[in-house]
């Protein structure tokens, strides 16, 4: 594994766990307002999830846009927005009877998860970019790609070309492809070369 994919694996870790502890902390302080302010037991139970859902299908949303290279769905920034509004919102005011420390001890968790949030896409978004500005360019005089599946099929052509091509398992690394991208994009590269048959999937170069 390369710095840069453990770089990434650990940021993933901790957005999770930020998020596992903004979950359950979010979770309770909504449940306990609702249960105060004349609602059910059943939609005090079910309400954290519809606002604090909302917030993570939000995100998973904008972050899967990210790693497409496509540009932020609209409706899930609008709705990230508001979400988040509620969730602080409801954790504010479940805090303002311990006064103005007790509202931002109770507001900080959806603070910090959707600062977390923002940073992962951030740095998705900066890793394609690079991805597709390292690149190298193929024998056939393409211009870079803007897409990390196409960098990636870029690169392999070059180093097939050279006689040392890109193993699946260097492709996925350094273009941080999933294993069916990275085994798509040499399947097609090596199609291509008259001739030239896949190599193994366990190979890895270097």
């Amino acid at each position: 594994m390369t710095g840069e994919a453990a770089v990434r694996r650990m940021a993933a870790a901790a957005v999770l766990l930020v998020a596992a502890i903004a979950a359950v902390i979010s979770y309770i302080h909504i449940e306990h307002l609702a249960l105060g302010h004349g609602q059910s037991a059943a939609a005090a139970y079910l309400l954290p999830l519809s606002i604090d859902g909302t917030v993570a299908a939000a995100s998973l949303a904008m972050l899967r846009a990210a790693r497409a290279g496509l540009e932020t769905p609209r409706l899930a920034r609008v709705m990230l927005g508001l979400a988040v509004a509620a969730t602080l919102a409801a954790n504010i005011a479940y805090g303002a009877r311990f006064g103005i420390t007790g509202s931002l001890l109770s507001g900080w968790p959806a603070v910090a998860f959707i600062g977390s949030a923002e940073m992962a896409i951030g740095m998705t978004r900066r890793a394609r970019a690079a991805a597709a500005h390292n690149a190298v360019p193929s024998p056939t005089g393409e211009t870079a790609p803007t897409d990390a599946e196409t960098a990636a099929m870029a690169s392999l052509r070059a180093t097939l070309a050279a006689g040392n091509p890109w193993s699946q398992n260097q492709l996925a690394e350094r273009f941080g492809l999933t294993r069916a991208q990275a085994t798509k994009a040499r399947t097609t590269v090596l199609a291509e070369a008259n001739g030239h048959a896949p190599e193994s999937e366990g190979d890895t170069h270097g």
